[in-house]
């Protein structure tokens, strides 16, 4: 079970900062199907039943199916079960990652979240700025964000977050909705997001890194290995547990399809890293920023 000491809040709720991630549940790169849906449910039931209170998935993703397998695993959802999701985007009949993100396609992904995870407010929606595919990219998302108040006052969304964005966007977003938290790419090797993540910390906001171990392309460090064997742990062990210690503020979400690598995952919130350790750490992103 994860410790009940590990938490911090998200939106309105006081979760476990290790959370789980759904997108690797549907197929090869994230588009269609699993292989083995059995083994997908499983992972789901087996993170909700080791103390796991923060899931993060998308209707883009499979499209519609890490929904529905969340829908399938764990409905009807325990009361404390915090759901978040993002729009922004789409994917063509190929599986490729486009950009939706006008009003009335944001407004369809709302109501595609709720349809297919069976619910009637999501707790949180993160707007996925897809202003560039691959990176934060600085530009106006006033239209966006309008377009999900909207859906808000309606009641179907309770909370706001950004995803993919510049410390600027955050800060212009503020000034028009409250926004519960900050998801973006970063990790032991990518550290662009270290000022934003200290002010946010001050602002007593979460901030939720994809890609926590490197994503579609592993963190491969000589020197993680080193640190990890001589802990008796795994290289990604020790990196979640680096991001744990990294600010307080920081909620984690590793996505596996794999019941023994969720064991993996989990465990590293029990590993408590040498100061030592943090030192050479540091040093990997340091090298790549």
């Amino acid at each position: 079970m994860l410790p009940s000491t590990l938490t911090y809040h998200l939106g309105s709720r006081q979760v476990n900062r290790l959370g789980y991630g759904a997108m690797q549940l549907a197929g090869p790169g994230v588009f269609g199907p699993p292989a083995d849906e059995a083994r997908a449910i499983q992972v789901l039931r087996d993170a909700v039943a080791a103390g796991v209170r923060h899931i993060d998935t998308s209707d883009f993703y499979g499209p519609h199916i890490t929904n529905q397998l969340i829908k399938k695993a764990l409905h009807p959802y325990p009361d404390d079960l915090c759901i978040v999701t993002k729009v922004g985007a789409r994917r063509d009949d190929k599986g490729g990652w486009l950009p939706a993100m006008s009003a009335a396609e944001l407004t369809q992904a709302v109501e595609d979240n709720l349809r297919y995870l069976k619910l009637e407010t999501l707790e949180i929606v993160n707007l996925r700025s897809m202003l560039d595919v691959h990176q934060p990219k600085e530009g106006k998302l006033d239209a966006q964000l309008e377009a999900l108040i909207r859906l808000k006052d309606r009641g179907l969304i309770r909370h706001i977050g950004l995803s993919n964005v510049t410390a600027t966007q955050v800060a212009e977003a503020q000034k028009m909705t409250a926004i519960a938290c900050v998801q973006n790419l970063y990790n032991l090797a990518n550290r662009q997001d270290d000022a934003l993540i200290d002010e946010l910390a001050q602002q007593n906001m979460a901030y939720v890194p994809f890609f926590p171990l490197g994503g579609f392309a592993p963190l491969q460090s000589e020197q993680l290995n080193d640190i990890a064997a001589a802990l008796g742990a795994t290289p990604m062990q020790v990196a979640l547990a680096w991001l744990l210690q990294r600010s307080p503020n920081i909620m984690l979400i590793p996505g596996t399809s794999s019941p023994q690598h969720l064991q993996e995952n989990l465990a590293s919130a029990q590993l408590v890293l040498p100061a030592e350790s943090v030192e050479q750490l540091n040093k990997i992103g340091q090298r790549n920023t």
